[in-house]
């Protein structure tokens, strides 16, 4: 099992997560996130990241200019869309920087699954997370699940990762009736929103990886 970490802030979440093993991290670019952090404050974090760690870089439909900035200043390995970005801007995006693409897609019930299809078209990763709340002001990390088994058997021809309100105690059964094997977690390893807590977030790779 592969763990993606993100919403990190600070060096001590790193930290816990490079020890306790996560393959990604995730950092935050949207301001309206409590886990949102800047481009000076991100690269010391981004830089402290050993070689073969993914570093996350999350936006929220961004024009060129945002993720010029991004790109142009910081070690990003690869770039996270989590807004309502069409398949064609995700393909936009991923020959203008040249790096992969991880297209985030909110899951309800059945009638979200083919954008899943479509987007798996164009995108090097999927992110399959809970589908905000019509009044929520963050598109993820509000410690939502949906129907797992929704996902039961399904595959779509590339790496994807199951998010949505994933804890140390249910990440078991999770990719169990999901057959995800890689997962991601934000809130769930925090004590308040975007503070994350070290012993939560070794709880949780120890639990994704036992």
């Amino acid at each position: 099992m592969q763990v993606k970490i993100c919403g990190l802030c600070d060096a001590a979440g790193i930290s816990a997560s490079v020890t306790g093993g996560a393959s990604y991290l995730g950092f935050n670019f949207f301001p309206p996130s409590p886990r949102s952090v800047s481009v000076a404050e991100a690269l010391p974090l981004m830089q402290a990241v050993p070689e073969g760690i993914c570093k996350v870089a999350l936006s929220v439909n961004a024009d060129d200019a945002v993720l010029d900035a991004l790109v142009g200043q910081l070690p990003i390995d690869m770039l996270q869309l989590h807004g309502q970005e069409s398949p064609a801007r995700v393909a936009e995006v991923k020959s203008r920087f040249g790096l992969p693409v991880m297209k985030a897609l909110g899951i309800a019930d059945a009638s979200d699954l083919p954008a899943i299809t479509e987007y798996a078209r164009v995108s090097d990763m999927l992110l399959i997370d809970a589908k905000a709340p019509k009044d929520a002001v963050l598109p993820g990390g509000n410690g939502l699940a949906f129907d797992w088994t929704l996902l039961a058997g399904r595959r779509w021809g590339l790496p994807w990762m199951l998010a949505g309100g994933l804890t140390a105690d249910n990440v078991a059964e999770a990719a169990r009736l999901t057959g995800a094997d890689i997962v991601d977690v934000s809130s769930g390893v925090e004590t308040a929103p975007g503070v994350k807590d070290v012993a939560l977030i070794k709880q949780f790779l120890a639990a994704a990886k036992g």
